[in-house]
């Protein structure tokens, strides 16, 4: 009988093992200029993203505020300019190391503190293959694999496994743009109010970055932030939403109470911050496929771009206005955001 139990739990084992294989992509990335960066399929198959063309000498502290909200060892942000990872927090904050396309600009990347990759900005690991916030970076050297904890050395190869959302437990998120307006997640088991706004959103700014997205998708994710474009690529214009410890404790954002371009959000009394937690600020969004990008079927490679739509003075759901540079008035009439979260072959 005991032997039996054994087994069971041997095959239920491998069961789960090969579960969780099947539901994630494996990014590969040496340090080593000129060394190749991969994208391991859930069933095997070899993406070849780019290579790399500068490998770090530091790691970076203190970082951007909102990394210390993510855990250590994790990616802590991405979007189509760069991939930042948590190493730890130390004095309350962050100390990171990030990925950047070599011809882009990322402030957040500090100097030194960075893989350059040579692929374009919103594509490959900016792009469809993008991992989650939250997603395990670990190191490979010499066949031993365990938590990225320092500056890589020549050899080491990190490696990013990120979740594919199969059958999400939210989809979709509508936001009530206005003072005290609901935010609503809406999932398997129905939906329900997660949030309520603060500061609604009224004008778009030059969100760095935004030039390498299209209207109406996320250029950024990480957990202190979700930012949308609202230009086409190559020009910029975005929009950010917020939570309301950051807006209130970090230095560099104290100026969004003052300001139209950001939505700030606040947790339902009694809920603890929204800051590095899901459905909105942890493993909810990825930048997804364009330009050249190619994801295995169809249904992977548009369910994999999340999109942000509204409406305007309450009328029908369309695409969010078509708006650059900073316009404090550019959303004026939107009452409505509607944020549609990534999905991995809906077909299944």
């Amino acid at each position: 009988m005991k032997k039996l139990l054994i087994i069971i739990i041997l095959l239920l084992n491998v069961s789960i093992s090969k579960s969780n294989a099947e539901n994630l992509i494996e990014l590969r990335i040496p340090c080593e200029t000129g060394g190749e960066v991969k994208a391991v399929m859930p069933d095997g198959e070899v993406t070849k993203l780019g290579t790399v063309s500068m490998t770090p000498s530091k790691t970076n502290w203190p970082a951007y505020t909102a990394s210390k909200w993510a855990s250590p060892s994790t990616v802590c942000a991405t979007a189509v300019n760069a991939i930042h990872i948590l190493i730890r927090v130390e004095n309350g904050r962050g100390r990171i190391i990030s990925f950047v396309p070599m011809i882009t600009t990322a402030p957040a990347a500090g100097q030194g503190a960075f893989f350059g990759l040579n692929m374009k900005a919103g594509t490959g690991i900016f792009g469809a293959f993008a991992p989650f916030t939250g997603s395990p970076v670990t190191v490979e050297h010499e066949g031993i694999e365990k938590p990225v904890e320092d500056t890589p050395v020549e050899g080491d190869t990190l490696i990013i496994r990120t979740k594919l959302p199969e059958n999400p437990e939210i989809y979709m998120a509508d936001i009530e743009n206005r003072p005290a307006g609901r935010v609503i997640a809406y999932g398997k088991d129905g939906k329900k109010v997660i949030a309520r706004v603060i500061h609604p959103v009224k004008g778009v700014g030059r969100f760095g970055g935004s030039i390498y997205q299209n209207r109406g998708r996320i250029r950024a994710s990480h957990s202190g932030v979700i930012d949308a474009a609202t230009a086409p690529r190559d020009f910029l214009g975005g929009i950010q939403i917020m939570p309301l410890k950051h807006a209130l404790t970090s230095p560099e954002m104290l100026n969004a109470w003052k300001l139209t371009q950001w939505l700030i959000i606040a947790p339902l009394p009694g809920m603890p911050d929204l800051e590095g937690t899901p459905p909105l600020f942890k493993s909810a969004f990825v930048p997804g496929a364009q330009l050249d990008d190619k994801l295995p079927d169809i249904f992977s490679h548009y369910g994999r771009r999340p999109l942000v739509i509204c409406r305007r003075d309450g009328g029908n759901w369309e695409m969010l206005p078509e708006v650059s540079g900073k316009v404090d008035d550019g959303l004026k009439d939107v009452t409505h955001l509607r944020l549609y979260f990534p999905a991995w072959n809906l077909a299944r």
